[in-house]
């Protein structure tokens, strides 16, 4: 599996491939995945984390259903740009999956996905303890969809 450039993306997702989009929880990982025209991000259910073997078999399996061709994984940089211990946490996720899967995979900067969710989440009235379960793949709808957006742009859309 290689890790590509955002622009490199569109070269993966023909055919109807899907992209997906992963926020890496301590406890879940937020899915969502896109449509077939690259438009929109759907959040999925979160896949509880249990140990890296069966988090990667949970997400492969998801990833086959949804035809994905391609992932983007939230890169956690700290505000002042720099990579901290989540930032290097998803970047061995992202190692350890080489080995599993030919699927390549993109870092998207995610600073404030996370809050975004919860603020829309929050105006959505969903409950606190909902918000909880949601929140990942919230996250991970912000960050697909800012690679979608960002896909549209440079394609002159």
């Amino acid at each position: 599996m290689p890790i590509v450039r955002i622009e490199e993306l569109p070269d993966y997702l023909r055919d109807g491939r899907t992209l997906a989009g992963i926020d890496l929880g301590d406890k879940t990982i937020g899915v969502a995945v896109s449509d077939a025209g690259l438009s929109f991000a759907h959040p999925r259910p979160v896949i509880l984390r249990k140990k890296f073997t069966v988090d990667a078999g949970a997400l492969l399996d998801r990833f086959g259903r949804d035809n994905v061709g391609a992932c983007v994984i939230g890169l956690p940089v700290n505000m002042d740009g720099s990579e901290g211990p989540r930032a290097q946490a998803s970047r061995a996720f992202v190692r350890n999956m080489e080995r599993l899967s030919a699927l390549p995979f993109a870092f998207w900067d995610e600073r404030l996905s996370t809050v975004a969710a919860e603020r829309a989440l929050i105006e959505m009235d969903v409950s606190r303890r909902k918000r909880e379960a949601r929140v990942d793949s919230a996250a991970a709808a912000f960050i697909l969809q800012g690679v979608l957006d960002r896909l549209h742009g440079l394609a002159g859309d």
